[in-house]
């Protein structure tokens, strides 16, 4: 008998401190924050849910967002050559940008290069001195044909096993063609070189009228605009859908559909 009434004092003890510790975190307060923009705001918190009053991108839960952010950062490399499409590189750009990677610029020489006559870049880095990236993206534009540069294909051929993302917008794919780095696998490109692309790759399967295709770890999307619906679709990979959206939001790209494409592997 006594037993049992020790029994019954330990299990109303145990009770009582979970309910009391249950109504300690029931009294929590949910903190917002603002995404990450590069802002000053990105050190700001909020007591409710909104905009931010800064740069007006929709407060996030704190919480939700450590969440997502313990998947490593990525760190992105892009080359760029002389002539390089504007939008090819500015519209992934913007979208890598606001969800918060790092991203660097990459050129064969750090001289300046000047994009289709229009815009003139002064590269980060050169092929000489360039950190390695965890991915690494490719262009098109009016150029000289980087994919018959042997020094810039064995630059990337030397880079494949330490990086973990390749993607190519537009004619970029030419230039992932020649490192190899499209063999067995399927692509896109600009529309009006799906055939060319073809013929200089016979070992991959190239497609047309599609946004994107994803091969696991080898992005290529179709021409210009289509890197943003590459790039919208690398951060769902990364980040979940949801945060991709709340990217695309940010930037007023309404189009973006996250089905238009053509996932072959996650």
């Amino acid at each position: 008998m006594k037993n049992l009434l020790l029994l019954v004092a330990l299990l109303l003890f145990n009770s009582g401190c979970t309910q009391k510790k249950g109504a300690h975190v029931a009294t929590e307060k949910t903190v917002f924050v603002c995404p990450p923009c590069g802002g000053s705001c990105d050190d700001l918190t909020f007591d409710q849910a909104g905009k931010c009053p800064h740069c007006g991108m929709k407060l996030v839960n704190k919480a939700s967002l450590i969440l997502e952010n313990n998947t490593q950062e990525l760190s992105i490399c892009f080359y760029l050559q002389d002539n390089v499409e504007v939008l090819d590189f500015a519209g992934p750009l913007e979208v890598f940008r606001v969800a918060g990677f790092k991203v660097f610029t990459v050129s064969k020489t750090k001289e300046k290069i000047t994009s289709e006559g229009c815009l003139t870049i002064l590269p980060e880095y050169s092929i000489a001195d360039a950190p390695k990236a965890d991915v690494m993206v490719f262009f098109g534009g009016l150029h000289g044909d980087p994919s018959n540069d042997p020094e810039l294909i064995n630059w990337i051929k030397s880079r494949i096993k330490a990086t973990r993302y390749f993607m190519s917008v537009c004619t970029g794919a030419f230039i992932m063609g020649k490192a190899g780095i499209l063999d067995g696998l399927t692509a896109t490109t600009y529309h009006t070189q799906i055939e060319a692309l073809t013929e200089a790759f016979p070992n991959t399967k190239v497609l047309e009228n599609v946004r994107f295709v994803d091969n696991g770890d080898v992005i290529c999307t179709a021409g210009i605009s289509a890197g943003i619906d590459g790039a919208l679709h690398f951060i769902a990979k990364i980040k979940g859908v949801d945060f991709a959206k709340q990217v695309a939001e940010d930037i007023e790209y309404d189009k973006w559909i996250p089905e238009n494409g053509l996932v072959i592997k996650e």
